[in-house]
């Protein structure tokens, strides 16, 4: 057995802990920070802690707070050509993946030369990247623990993946206050993201004995808790549980990879402009009953951490677990494929052809063609 395991991220995780987060900048040293959020967490009144903390810290701050999810590589760019040169020695994510991507590349910018589509691809960089401080508010992405950044290249229709471990936060600042405001589709899409990464972690061809603890463990959590928090707003134990699932979720496939589950949904992402989660959720069930022969074992343990019958066989388990999946994203409302807005069944080919391109393509525990993907899609689409 051979593999490797990093976690260059210091957790933080208290309520309320945003009205701190100038005290945890300044123990970095950071003196001047670009704050990088998008108009949901502004108009939710999620920044007014923060801006006070980094007052009474004497930190100073420029903000950006248009982020779109998933983020374009030209605003990316754009934003990086306006700070160059101004001071900045830190970024301060508050948001969601889009957020804390955005965040990450124009990190990278900031101490590299052209735009981000010039690192695209694995370990592209040259020289040091300016430190990043995530506060995630959704629990999904888990990227405040990830070295990725997904940023839509909007003139190829594709997301671009960036990966290198020095674009991993410094620190991450989890604060299950922040959860609690937010909106039931939100929470049930970014929810079944997290369970995505989780499974996908587990299933991979990379994973290795620590990611797949903290997967099953982020499964657990998520088949436990997933409904009550998108359901039930006020009950805090269940977002705050969420938030744990999502980061350890995030663990897992920043150290194992995922797989062809997103290959899918950041294709349709890049051509639609489909929110994440969303997609992970339409395409998770359909993907695991594709690849759940090739290792049974761990389809059916990832089947028991959901609560299937553990007395089942594994190949009845790993059966249980497809419609196991279809039944949360209908108790969630997360929309049908063919319900996505701008789909169409001429885009499937080309839909396919990206999904194979992705960079974690070769993760996935099957082997994949352009022929599978397509026939996948079609099936979502035909569900």
């Amino acid at each position: 057995m051979q593999f490797q395991f990093l976690l260059p991220t210091r957790i933080v995780m208290e309520p309320g802990l945003r009205a701190r987060t100038g005290e945890h900048l300044a123990e970095l040293g950071l003196r001047h920070v670009l704050l990088i959020t998008d108009p949901g967490v502004k108009r939710a009144g999620l920044l007014e802690n923060i801006y006070q903390s980094l007052d009474s810290a004497g930190i100073r701050y420029a903000e950006v707070s248009d982020v779109k999810p998933n983020p374009r590589a030209e605003d990316v760019n754009l934003v990086a050509e306006q700070f160059r040169g101004q001071g900045i020695d830190g970024l301060l994510a508050v948001g969601g993946g889009s957020a804390m991507d955005a965040a990450k590349a124009i990190a990278v910018l900031l101490t590299h030369p052209g735009k981000v589509e010039d690192y695209e691809g694995a370990f592209q960089l040259q020289g040091s990247v300016l430190p990043v401080v995530a506060i995630p508010t959704t629990a999904g992405t888990g990227s405040e623990v990830t070295f990725f950044s997904v940023i839509t290249d909007t003139k190829r229709q594709f997301k671009m993946s960036l990966l290198d471990y020095r674009i991993g936060p410094v620190l991450a600042l989890l604060d299950s206050d922040i959860t609690a405001t937010l909106p039931p589709a939100i929470a049930a899409a970014t929810g079944m993201d997290a369970l995505t990464h989780a499974i996908e972690a587990y299933t991979g061809k990379p994973a290795n004995p620590i990611s797949d603890g903290l997967a099953l463990h982020a499964i657990r959590l998520i088949a436990r808790y997933l409904k009550p928090a998108v359901q039930e707003p006020d009950n805090l134990e269940a977002r705050e549980q969420m938030l744990i699932a999502s980061l350890i979720a995030g663990m897992a496939f920043g150290n194992a990879d995922i797989a062809s589950v997103h290959c899918i949904s950041e294709a349709i992402g890049g051509m639609y402009d489909t929110p994440h989660g969303v997609g992970n959720a339409i395409f998770l069930p359909f993907v695991f009953a594709h690849n759940r022969d090739a290792d049974l074992r761990r389809h059916a343990d990832v089947a028991y951490a959901l609560g299937i019958d553990p007395t089942l066989a594994p190949a009845a388990a790993a059966e249980a677990a497809v419609e196991h999946l279809f039944t949360m994203s209908r108790e969630l409302e997360i929309p049908r494929f063919s319900e996505v807005a701008g789909v169409r069944e001429e885009d499937f080919p080309a839909i396919a052809e990206k999904s194979k391109s992705n960079i974690s393509d070769s993760s996935n525990a099957k082997p994949m063609s352009v022929d599978s993907y397509l026939a996948i899609i079609r099936q979502a689409y035909q569900y």
